[in-house]
């Protein structure tokens, strides 16, 4: 018999005035102790309603784990790769890049940006981009169940997002007064963040609701477990994600994420001494659509 996963904690995440100036309001979904969230660094929801057409954003490094973008309405991007809503990019910082997240014109956008850990024996690895367009994200829709798998594999199809480390990504829509179970492996770090409506979670139906986030207990000395879901009266959205921890220690500086002070150091000397290429510059197996 599978072990049953459960919530453990769950939050609202405040907003607060975001960087990009009038009309953006920023939610940290995830931060804090790495130690409770690993492979997940941070999460941020960050949603504008920008009313004029003055370019906010622009050029800026990374290095050390992947950023993992979510765009869930709206239009951003620069030069090389404009994102609709519904499409994601991954982006392998590694060794260092700079990308551009540039926003132009009156605009609503809703983004999701995750910062997720790189292996220890590939936190240096050579940078990589990844986009996968709505229309080609793998989904599937059975019994009022709705799910659109950006990577890993869940409910009987896959990503074809290549992973350093393990995670999986689905935006899941359940009709009013559906349930249904998902297998997940029971060692991983696994949380929801409801987009809409409220969903109860496990056997214990607790409820999870609007703006919540809810992370799930983890089995460290066991294989698979089941996640029992069902939507409430209204139905519900809500972003699983599901990632294999990886056990070691980071350090976190601005936009560098290192396994040492010395790392961030070198970074920053890296970086404004140019030697970090622009995205823009990535081709072949280091820039990939799907």
């Amino acid at each position: 018999m599978l072990v049953k996963r459960k919530l453990v904690r769950k939050y609202s995440p405040a907003g607060h005035a975001g960087f990009l100036g009038e009309g953006h309001i920023a939610r940290a979904v995830v931060q804090g102790d790495f130690t409770d969230t690993d492979p997940f660094i941070l999460l941020m929801d960050d949603m504008l309603d920008k009313k004029t057409d003055e370019p906010v954003g622009g050029p800026h490094p990374h290095a050390g784990f992947e950023t993992v973008s979510l765009l869930l309405e709206g239009e951003m991007g620069d030069e090389t790769h404009r994102m609709k809503g519904g499409d994601l990019q991954m982006m392998t910082a590694g060794s260092g890049i700079i990308h551009s997240e540039t926003i132009t014109g009156k605009i609503r956008m809703r983004l999701l940006q995750l910062w997720l850990t790189l292996p220890e024996k590939d936190r240096w690895t050579s940078p990589r981009v990844q986009d996968i367009a709505l229309n080609r994200v793998p989904a599937t829709s059975v019994n009022g169940v709705g799910i659109k798998l950006y990577s890993g594999s869940l409910a009987g199809i896959s990503s074809p997002l290549q992973n350093h480390t393990p995670v999986i990504i689905a935006d899941i829509r359940m009709q009013p007064d559906t349930s249904t179970t998902f297998i997940l492996p029971a060692s991983y770090s696994s949380f929801l963040y409801v987009i809409d409506g409220a969903v109860l979670v496990g056997d214990e139906q607790e409820l999870l609701d609007h703006d919540e986030v809810g992370w799930l207990n983890r089995l460290e000395d066991r294989d698979e477990s089941e996640l029992t879901l069902s939507a409430g009266v209204s139905g519900t959205r809500f972003v699983l994600y599901s990632g294999q921890p990886q056990g070691v220690k980071i350090v976190s500086h601005g936009p560098f994420i290192g396994d040492s002070n010395d790392d961030i150091t070198r970074l920053y000397r890296e970086f404004r001494g140019g030697k970090m290429q622009h995205v823009s510059a990535l081709t072949g197996s280091r820039r990939i659509s799907w």
